[in-house]
């Protein structure tokens, strides 16, 4: 009974909500040669996080009509729980291990995203594209390591995440002799240079408008030219910050605050490309980087009932939302069950916009058969979990998925839960060998290994295969197949 009624939390808010959608029965319209493309990646926000995927009680409107629109994943994953690491797949299609990245990237990170690796935004300007990046960049804090020399013709954001910064959870000013008191003023930089600081609570607070307005003023300019747009919010990672005119209106706190600001961005977004006649040429995705940060409590978001969440290799911390619209295209109103990862964006792009793919190994694969839910499509049909630098956690295989061996953060052991935007404590647990039917156990509570040790061994052979070419700290096998990331000079 506990098995099922699990079941039934994380999935009836999904099956429900399709219940008011409206199915696309007009055929499918030939291929244009360039569409636009349009990559609105949120930071931390958590499966259970859109009205469209069970979120509750505030609304999300904008988010919903996109998902009655398009498509709606419902096992998407990303490469790493954690920032840096996961932005770098959707860029490049790679694991983040392959190209010798892992974790945040801080202010005095001594490594960067490799600029000889090539990305969407390269392959696509090589195309004839115009591009722009707007946020949060996170793979690398200087020149030569910002979005500029990545293929991107204009950048407008930060460095990095918002909370590396030199003030409290309070949005006091930190004491300098402190550890993170001693973390450089936040800078806002456009191209390669700083134009203002961020430095309060209330700076942070117009960073979603500032970027939404870069992006409009961004598809305005280029409605005559193929464009690829990526739109990187912070929010609603840590510390939680919204503008006035959403501050205290949805009844939801402060979180349900930012997740309505979120979705009246994504309404600007749409509004600006049907006033440009932009709507049937264009493709707008809307995901996020990893699962919510559950140790900052109700300034953290929702796993949708999944397993623990960012920093993990559980569910809660590696499958998130994730909607693509394309008029035309994709059959609206869509949902795919099948498995799919942010590195395979990358590929299904510049397969979709006639570019050159890498000349470089990557990881991704082509998803554009589900997409257009072509009889039997299932182009990923397995999936790694890395954490922790190197270290493999997790085999996924169709329904099944092996964790092995480890020890992992854990949210369910900590002593204290976080409050008013002050986190709570991490704890640590030691990982067993366990096999988990994704199918019927979404919640990773029931080991059956027991009774299916042909799929673990099939499992455990994937885990070697993956060993020998991307390395295991674990194992301490060194890998044969990865790459070197930047060195930055401090």
């Amino acid at each position: 009974m506990k098995k099922i009624l699990m079941f039934i939390a994380i999935w009836l808010p999904v099956s429900t909500s399709l219940m008011s959608y409206r199915y696309n029965t007009e055929p499918m319209v030939p291929v244009p040669g360039k569409p636009n493309v349009i990559l609105i990646l949120m930071d931390d926000l958590g499966y259970g996080d859109l009205e469209c995927y069970g979120g509750f009680p505030y609304h999300t409107p904008n988010i919903n009509t996109l998902a009655s629109q398009g498509m709606r994943f419902t096992s998407f994953y990303v490469s790493q729980a954690v920032c840096s690491a996961s932005r770098s797949s959707f860029l490049t299609g790679c694991y983040p291990n392959r190209i010798g990245l892992n974790g945040a990237l801080g202010p005095d990170a001594g490594i960067a995203l490799n600029p000889e690796e090539e990305t969407i935004a390269e392959l696509l300007k090589a195309n004839g594209y115009k591009t722009s990046m707007v946020g949060k960049w996170h793979l690398g804090q200087k020149v030569p390591f910002l979005p500029l020399s990545y293929g991107f013709d204009e950048f407008f954001g930060l460095p990095y995440s918002h909370d590396y910064w030199p003030v409290n959870y309070d949005g006091r000013p930190l004491d300098t002799t402190t550890g993170r008191g001693k973390w450089p003023v936040l800078k806002l930089i456009e191209g390669n240079e700083q134009t203002s600081s961020v430095t309060t609570l209330k700076d942070a607070a117009q960073l979603t408008t500032m970027y939404t307005e870069r992006a409009v003023n961004f598809i305005k300019k280029n409605k005559n030219n193929p464009f690829f747009l990526y739109l990187a919010h912070n929010m609603p990672h840590v510390p939680l910050a919204v503008s006035d005119k959403f501050k205290n209106k949805s009844g939801a706190g402060l979180y349900g605050d930012v997740m309505e600001e979120i979705d009246w961005s994504v309404g600007e977004i749409m509004k600006t490309l049907e006033a440009n006649g932009l709507t049937k040429n264009t493709i707008v995705i809307f995901t996020s980087d990893n699962g919510p940060w559950l140790t900052y409590g109700d300034h953290g978001g929702n796993t949708g009932g999944f397993r623990e969440g960012k920093g993990s290799a559980w569910e809660g911390g590696v499958r998130v939302p994730f909607i693509i619209r394309w008029p035309g295209q994709i059959k609206a109103g869509s949902v795919c069950n099948n498995m799919a990862a942010n590195m395979d964006l990358l590929p299904t792009l510049t397969t979709i916009c006639k570019a050159k793919m890498p000349v470089k190994k990557i990881d991704g694969v082509n998803i554009l058969p589900l997409l257009k839910q072509e009889k039997n499509a299932n182009p990923r049909d397995e999936m790694v979990y890395y954490y922790d630098r190197n270290s493999l956690k997790c085999v996924r295989k169709g329904q099944w998925k092996l964790t092995l061996p480890c020890i992992s953060q854990t949210y369910k052991k900590a002593t204290a839960i976080g409050y008013g935007g002050w986190p709570g404590k991490y704890a640590s647990d030691s990982v067993r060998l366990a096999l988990y039917d994704l199918r019927t156990d979404p919640g990773e509570t029931l080991d059956v290994k027991e009774y299916h040790p042909g799929i673990v061994q099939q499992l455990m052979t994937i885990a070697e295969r993956y060993r020998k070419e991307l390395g295991d700290d674990i194992t301490k096998t060194p890998g044969t197949e990865i790459r070197a990331a930047a060195k930055v000079i401090r």
